[in-house]
């Protein structure tokens, strides 16, 4: 009770970053709001996609990243290259990355970064669904972000998207094709957004462009709104994402 009452009285900042597609920043409230946790959940198969989302997300919010992951991960779902951040836009200087041998030392690695304001954000990189990973796990999580004003985004890897947790937004990503098959570094995303606190959840298909640092809308985004404390249902009309 007294995490929780300490979480109600540290909420974030309300600070937000657009995302550049103007129906998902308005379903936001304006953007990502920095100092929050957020998570975001990789289909089946699409873990590489899932990351270059966050990635994207990250490349928003600006300033030094820390990306905590396992040991293992680069063998299960690709290692973060220089050359990849690159092709994305993205300064590779800015990334810091930390390999950790399980679930449990990624979240107290986490724990203690988050009170690093000169962070611009924190990845917390975790496999599977770990024991570790519980709903005091998550509040700690917020709670930290809230207080530091860094955000904390949890990319969750073979892992099924479930109704728990404390996230301000949660989501999940699958590779989608882009609207440029011929430019390197403007991947799309198929996102739901299934969870979103102060806001209707979603589905939209989404593009990064390299050249500017923003994601873009195309022509086969869909959005649909409910509230945003109940599980996320399946479009049912499809409407322009822009």
């Amino acid at each position: 009770m007294a995490l929780r009452a300490a979480l109600a009285a540290v909420e974030p900042h309300g600070v937000r970053v657009e995302l550049g597609v103007p129906r998902l920043d308005q379903a936001l409230a304006g953007g990502l709001m920095r100092g929050a946790l957020h998570e975001v959940f990789a289909s089946p198969s699409h873990e590489a996609s899932a990351a270059g989302f966050v990635a994207g997300l990250c490349g928003r919010l600006g300033g030094p990243l820390l990306w905590i992951r396992q040991d293992y991960a680069g063998l299960e779902c690709g290692e973060l290259t220089a050359t990849g951040l690159f092709e994305l836009g993205l300064d590779p200087a800015r990334l810091l990355l930390l390999r950790v041998p399980d679930a449990a030392d990624a979240l107290k690695a986490a724990s203690d970064a988050l009170t690093c304001a000169a962070l611009g954000a924190v990845v917390i990189e975790v496999m599977g669904s770990p024991k570790q990973l519980d709903l005091v796990a998550y509040r700690r999580l917020a709670l930290a972000a809230g207080e530091s004003g860094v955000t904390a985004v949890l990319l969750r890897q073979a892992a099924t998207s479930s109704g728990i947790g404390g996230a301000e937004t949660r989501w999940l990503v699958r590779a989608a094709s882009s609207e440029d098959d011929i430019n390197w570094g403007q991947p799309a995303f198929d996102v739901d957004l299934q969870r979103n606190r102060h806001g209707p959840a979603g589905h939209w298909v989404i593009q990064w462009s390299c050249d500017d640092g923003v994601f873009r809308p195309t022509d086969r985004g869909a959005v649909v709104s409910a509230p945003s404390d109940r599980p996320f249902a399946a479009p049912v009309a499809e409407a322009s994402a822009a």
